[in-house]
């Protein structure tokens, strides 16, 4: 399965909509974003196109409606998933799944730690970056536009 991955988004409802056409296009089975929407209307945005979503909260995820937690842990295709918007060294609850995704410092880069490929699929505040990670291949292209 493709999987498209997004983060820092901070409210660009156009750069949204821009990269979730995409992700119709190329028949992503599922959406995952690292935090910093910004507002729910963000999210409503993306949840319109009606693709599976796996988020977490942010640091300028202030909203008293927002009801996420920071990090998450899920398989997808086998995969085990740890998604958090910044992966602090002191964290150590990815070590043992297949792949870690993480936001906040708005760059693009993959790297491996502890036997863990680490992705960061950039910003789409004010750029278009992201990622698009193939489960059954277990590779991630970063995109930027």
């Amino acid at each position: 399965m493709k999987i498209l991955v997004i983060g820092d988004s901070h409210g660009n409802i156009a750069n949204l909509k821009h990269v979730m056409g995409f992700a119709k296009k190329v028949k992503v089975g599922a959406v995952i974003h690292t935090g910093d929407w910004n507002n729910l209307k963000s999210v409503d945005e993306v949840l319109s196109f009606r693709i599976p979503l796996y988020t977490v909260l942010g640091n300028a995820d202030v909203d008293p409606n927002f009801d996420l937690k920071d990090f998450l842990e899920f398989e997808i295709d086998g995969k085990k998933i740890y998604l958090v918007h910044r992966l602090l060294k002191k964290d150590t609850r990815y070590i043992g799944k297949d792949i870690v995704f993480t936001g906040h410092y708005h760059s693009q880069k993959i790297w491996e730690q502890d036997g863990v490929k680490i992705v960061r699929p950039g910003a789409l505040e004010k750029d278009i970056n992201f990622a698009i990670y193939d489960t059954k291949t277990n590779k991630v292209e970063l995109f930027h536009e």
